[in-house]
C-alpha cells in the first residue's frame, strides 16, 4: 500500500451514515463488521481499524511496563516480600 493521498467525495445521509467507497476498503482490508475508530480533532476527523489502533498502542506501552517494573524494584527492596513475590512468579 502507497502512502500517498486519496479524495473522494461522499455524501452523509440523513441518518449521518457515510459510505467507504469500496477501492478504499480492499486498499484497507475493511470488511464487513469490522470495527473503526472515529477520531475528531477541531473541525476534522480520522477513520482506523479498531484492530490496527490496538496494535500500535500495545507496541506504546511496552516501555511504560519496563518502566514501572523498575520503579517497583526500587520502592519494594524487600525481595521477601510477599506481593512482590506473586509480582515476578506472575512475569515468568
Amino acid at each position: 500500500m502507497k502512502n500517498t493521498l486519496k479524495f473522494k467525495t461522499i455524501k452523509v445521509s440523513k441518518k449521518g451514515q457515510i459510505a467507504i467507497p469500496s477501492d478504499i476498503r480492499q486498499e484497507l482490508e475493511i470488511n464487513e463488521g469490522d470495527e473503526l475508530l472515529l477520531v475528531k480533532k477541531g473541525k476534522r476527523i480520522m477513520l482506523e481499524k479498531a484492530s490496527e489502533i490496538s496494535k500500535e498502542l500495545t507496541d506504546e506501552f511496552d516501555d511504560l511496563l519496563t518502566l514501572t517494573e523498575s520503579s517497583l524494584k526500587k520502592i519494594w527492596q524487600n525481595k521477601g516480600d510477599e506481593i512482590w513475590k506473586r509480582y515476578l512468579k506472575g512475569k515468568r
